[in-house]
C-alpha cells in the first residue's frame, strides 16, 4: 500500500472496500461497499525495487536517465468486516515456554 504515517505494529482501519468474497458469497461495491472495513496491522515501511526511466531520441544526442523507488507500507490483514458486522476480539497469544530438559536435549 502507499506510504502511511503509522508506526510499525499499530492497527490500521481501511474503510474503502471495493469487493468482498467469502466462498460462493460475493459483494461488489458501486464503487465501494458501504459499511465494510478491513482491519490490518502495519509491518513497517520499505521501498520498492528501482524503476529506470530512460528517454532517448535518435540522431539528436538526447539521453535522459533517471531512477525511482516508490515508498510503501507493508500491511498484514487481520479481519475483513462485512457491512454491519462487529469486529471479533483476537484471542490472546499464549507463549509456550520450554522446560530445561527440552533445552539440554536439543543441544541449544
Amino acid at each position: 500500500m502507499e506510504l502511511l504515517e503509522v508506526t510499525e505494529g499499530s492497527t490500521v482501519e481501511l474503510d474503502r472496500v471495493l469487493f468482498i468474497a467469502d466462498g460462493d458469497k460475493m459483494t461488489v461495491g458501486t464503487p465501494i461497499v458501504e459499511g465494510a472495513k478491513v482491519l490490518a496491522t502495519s509491518k513497517g515501511d520499505d521501498r520498492a525495487k528501482k524503476v529506470t526511466v530512460f528517454k532517448y531520441k535518435n540522431k539528436t544526442r538526447y539521453i535522459k536517465k533517471r531512477g525511482h523507488r516508490q515508498p510503501y507500507t507493508s500491511l498484514s490483514i487481520d479481519q475483513i468486516l462485512e457491512p454491519g458486522a462487529a469486529p471479533a476480539k483476537a484471542a490472546p497469544v499464549k507463549r509456550v515456554r520450554r522446560t530445561k530438559s527440552e533445552v539440554t536435549e536439543s543441544g541449544t
